[in-house]
């Protein structure tokens, strides 16, 4: 809705289109629980972001002729096919082109994609901060300097040619992929896992990848969101907790999706582009290959963990790679692998470094130290399902004692 809205007010007025959408959510809160949702609610939703957008031109009295012409573009705006079945999808390009404006080379990198998640992703400055590992004032400067550059540039959501389409292809894809990411491990909230999310993340990556501008990563990055939406029904239980990799219903996993991914994985190995989309793929493949737990090659996904912290040394990619240490050469060297990270600032708030540590002493028999550990990571944001997760493994620390 943002990016459609944006398309007919210009990106100048990207902040009007938040604000209308935001009205427009308010008033359906407002109205569905006592008049029923309607039979077409999406189009609902449009019709009234339309009118509540004409209201607030008017209110705000744009200056002189630029209030007519929006005023107009508005209701040109072609109502009537908010009811064609397919409308979603051509809506949806809007969101693709507001991408591709969002990471326009005037905004700095870290701008076009925290203000892509904002606007397309519909991530709060809370989410953006966690998909960083930054703080959330932070990422508020960096929306509020990336907006500035939209208006004071003048940007528009036309979508660049040649050269220039191909220079905003990396960012465009590095939002594509933090979309996936919240989707597939929400930072917070009540729910692991967001769908709607993974789902709109792997239809933009394979409308770039079906495109004339597709590139081996493009296809790389497709291949990667498939193999990971594919395990999606496995990874939570009937309750919503977390169902690590070793214990799910592998028979649950979509071997559509897992087709999709191999297909799209072969197509991302034409040329000599190694990137580290392809790295990643390499890995979940290698996991879906596997027939059972005990038949995954963990020498070989130790492997292509070296290879991708070659090529993206962060603090993340190195805590990843212990996980695989321990499977390869035992605990106490995957302690030593993290080591190194513990006075990481990147880390400090982030969950996952005590929770592994926790679980590696836990594997020692250093139950006092894995419990201090699991207290840790319960102080960090994260979702409440990871937070029950964590709860569970202090218990095992204690099993004595009342938490």
């Amino acid at each position: 809705m943002v990016a459609h809205l944006t398309r007919l007010l210009g990106p100048a007025h990207i902040d009007l289109a938040e604000e209308t959408v935001q009205e427009t959510m308010l008033r359906a809160l407002q109205t569905w629980p006592y008049q029923g949702v309607p039979e077409n609610a999406a189009a609902w939703l449009f019709r009234v972001a339309h009118n509540v957008a004409i209201d607030a031109v008017r209110r705000n009295q744009i200056a002189g002729e630029k209030t007519d012409a929006m005023v107009a573009e508005l209701f040109r705006a072609p109502l009537a096919a908010l009811d064609d079945p397919d409308i979603e999808d051509q809506l949806r390009d809007d969101e693709l082109r507001m991408i591709f404006m969002c990471c326009h080379p005037e905004i700095s990198r870290d701008g076009s994609v925290a203000l892509s998640l904002k606007t397309v992703g519909g991530f709060s400055v809370r989410e953006i901060a966690r998909a960083f590992l930054a703080d959330d004032a932070a990422i508020a400067q960096r929306l509020v300097r990336a907006k500035r550059k939209i208006r004071e540039g003048r940007l528009t959501l036309d979508m660049p040619r040649g050269a220039e389409l191909k220079r905003r292809l990396d960012s465009v894809l590095e939002v594509i992929y933090l979309i996936f990411n919240e989707g597939y491990a929400a930072h917070e909230g009540e729910d692991l896992i967001r769908q709607d999310l993974c789902f709109e993340a792997l239809r933009l990556g394979s409308l770039v990848a079906s495109s004339s501008i597709a590139t081996p990563r493009g296809h790389a990055l497709a291949a990667l969101m498939a193999f990971q939406a594919a395990r999606l029904p496995a990874r939570i239980d009937r309750a919503g907790d977390l169902v690590l990799m070793e214990w799910q219903d592998r028979s649950r996993w979509d071997q559509r999706l897992i087709s999709f991914g191999f297909r799209k994985f072969d197509q991302s190995i034409a040329g000599d582009e190694i990137s580290e989309y392809h790295i990643q793929a390499a890995i979940a493949a290698t996991y879906t290959r596997a027939v059972d737990p005990h038949s995954v090659d963990w020498p070989l996904i130790l492997g292509l963990h070296d290879q991708l912290l070659s090529i993206n040394a962060s603090p993340v990619v190195a805590l990843n790679r212990a996980v695989v240490v321990a499977k390869v050469r035992g605990p106490a060297d995957a302690l030593a692998a993290i080591e190194p990270l513990e006075n990481d600032p990147k880390l400090r708030d982030y969950y996952l470094l005590p929770a592994v540590r926790g679980h590696l002493l836990l594997e020692l028999g250093r139950c006092a130290e894995a419990a201090d550990c699991f207290r840790a990571a319960l102080g960090c944001h994260c979702s409440e399902p990871e937070r029950r997760f964590l709860r569970r493994k202090l218990e095992k620390c204690e099993p004595d004692r009342l938490l």
